[in-house]
């Protein structure tokens, strides 16, 4: 018996069969592109069609995988290269956003094609956003008549809510923005938005994206002003954005000057410098005394940490109130400011829970610090007050009307007899 281990066969050429989920198919666009090209011209212009094309082709062609691709035909009739000119040697279709007509009616059909088709295949939202911004980023490889529409179409697809305001930052491009056509785009986008919304609808839409601060971008830095913004769209026929972009500016002056008010508390700065320097910014932003005595209200009770409880908070307040009372003076000259205060007091109560009871308290001080006249007082009390914890406040309040009305009696007799 031959006891040596017997060597094992070996096979040469031999081929493993791959499997099909370890293939990586090769990204090979062009039959997908015949496919869509043939079916777009074979419809035609009729939107109707198309859309019905493109929801019975999700099931035989592979949109997951050439989104891109899709979306490139659909906008501009065939394959972008790099920069948005039409790769050559691919075939195309003359029906697509670009050689439809310029009109509003027309971007608002191509819009209907676009929503069915997001919303039958749901997996496209994404890439359909980020074609949105390479769209913009190409803006200078388009014809002014092809940036029209796309931005009309855009404007539409914002007010739908087929896509998020967010794809706006591609047009902070520094090359857009230096040639002017990041500008004349948003002209044309905003018009379509606000045509199918509201400027209300726009200012929630930019703002849940943190673009509402950030429309002065659209300008190069050396015109980056609220003037020239303002002139810009106004000139536009774009009244409402101009004036909303002023209020965010304002809205961002105010933040600013709170913070610096803060500041300023907190280095232990005197009254004094505080007042002179809140007179300075209202000369140099044109802040009202009413928006100003909000903001000095607000930096005030942020200026500190609050004790959670109830009982000790109050005498907190006091006691910090009791100190800059003669910054509130300075800012309530007038009864509207005064009222204002009032307004701003009953708020702040409300909305921190530990204040409901401090309210009549902080009133009374400020009462006679001189702060608040008793006839703003009564105002407030008898129609001036909000609805926010009216009963509760009110109810607080009864006692020092009272007092306050009683004292306004007697001396009104007395200068009876005076006289």
């Amino acid at each position: 018996m031959n006891n040596q281990k017997q060597q094992k066969p070996t096979l040469t050429g031999q081929r493993f069969k791959t499997r099909k989920r370890d293939e990586k198919e090769r990204f090979d666009p062009t039959q997908f592109q015949e496919s869509i090209v043939q079916g777009l011209n074979q419809t035609g212009s009729d939107l109707e069609a198309v859309a019905k094309f493109l929801d019975a082709s999700g099931a035989k062609l592979d949109y997951r995988r050439y989104a891109e691709t899709l979306f490139d035909i659909l906008v501009a009739g065939g394959m972008l290269a790099p920069g948005g000119t039409l790769s050559d040697d691919m075939t195309r279709t003359e029906y697509c956003l670009f050689t439809a007509s310029e009109d509003l009616e027309t971007m608002q059909a191509y819009a209907q094609v676009f929503n069915k088709l997001i919303r039958r295949y749901k997996y496209l939202e994404k890439g359909f956003e980020e074609e949105i911004k390479k769209l913009l980023l190409f803006l200078k490889g388009f014809t002014e008549s092809e940036r029209n529409k796309l931005a009309m179409l855009t404007g539409i697809l914002l007010a739908n809510g087929n896509i998020s305001a967010s794809i706006l930052s591609s047009l902070f491009n520094e090359n857009l923005v230096k040639e002017g056509v990041s500008a004349a785009f948003a002209v044309k986008l905003f018009k379509s938005w606000i045509n199918e919304k509201d400027i209300n609808s726009v200012a929630a839409s930019l703002r849940k994206v943190g673009m509402d601060n950030r429309l002065m971008e659209l300008f190069p830095a050396n015109k980056r002003s609220c003037e020239h913004f303002s002139k810009y769209f106004t000139d536009a026929g774009l009244k409402e954005l101009s004036d909303f972009a002023r209020n965010q500016q304002s809205i961002g002056a105010r933040k600013e000057l709170q913070k610096e008010l803060q500041e300023l508390m907190s280095r232990g700065e005197t009254l004094k410098d505080i007042i002179a320097y809140v007179r300075e910014e209202m000369k140099k932003t044109s802040i009202s005394e009413q928006t100003m005595i909000g903001i000095v209200w607000t930096s005030v009770m942020s200026s500190v940490e609050w004790n959670k409880k109830e009982e000790l908070v109050t005498e907190q307040a006091i006691k910090l109130l009791k100190q800059y009372s003669p910054l509130l003076k300075a800012f309530t000259s007038q009864g509207l400011s005064e009222l204002t205060l009032l307004l701003k007091i009953q708020e702040y109560c409300y909305d921190n829970i530990h204040f409901m009871k401090a309210f009549q308290k902080i009133v009374v001080l400020l009462y006679k610090a001189d702060v608040l006249s008793e006839e703003v007082i009564l105002k407030w009390y008898t129609e001036g007050h909000m609805a926010k914890g009216k009963s509760v406040f009110l109810e607080q309040m009864k006692k020092f009307v009272e007092w306050l009305k009683n004292a306004e009696e007697e001396s009104e007799s007395e200068e009876e007899e005076a006289d």
